[in-house]
């Protein structure tokens, strides 16, 4: 899932009291504060489901990262609900790594964007063993 809008591609506010003008904030932005704080997450091997990480694989190639990769983001005037699809890491307790990428989101979004989070959707849609993660730091010769 790359991150999507639903409404205008941007995230406008007016100034607080005091402030002369308005705050725009796009809402790739918003996505990529919640993927990075929910790659952050202990338990969390990557972002994205299969297409998306092939797809990930040859932007990786280019040097282009993509910090949002996995995340999708629905933003109205003041609230943001966050969809999230991740692999995880074998044994971590499944449940447990969906509600630490949860509250890590709402901490993140609420305070760093300044938006209130009414919704984190959680996806496991993958698990990796240990003796993946060592097949994949491996080099190739």
């Amino acid at each position: 899932m790359a991150a999507t809008t639903t409404t205008d591609p941007i995230v406008s506010s007016t100034g607080t009291d005091g402030e002369l003008g308005t705050t725009t904030i796009d809402q790739d932005v918003v996505a990529t504060v919640a993927g990075l704080a929910a790659s952050e997450v202990t338990g969390v091997h990557e972002l994205g489901g299969a297409a998306t990480r092939a797809f990930g694989v040859v932007r990786g190639a280019l040097n282009n990262v993509n910090h949002h990769q996995g995340v999708s983001v629905t933003v109205t005037e003041q609230t943001v609900s966050v969809d999230v699809t991740f692999i995880a890491e074998y044994p971590m307790s499944l449940q447990k790594v969906a509600s630490d990428v949860r509250s890590a989101i709402i901490l993140a979004v609420e305070t760093i964007v300044g938006l209130e989070v009414t919704a984190v959707n959680v996806r496991v849609n993958d698990i990796v063993l240990p003796t993946d993660k060592a097949a994949e730091s491996e080099p190739t010769a």
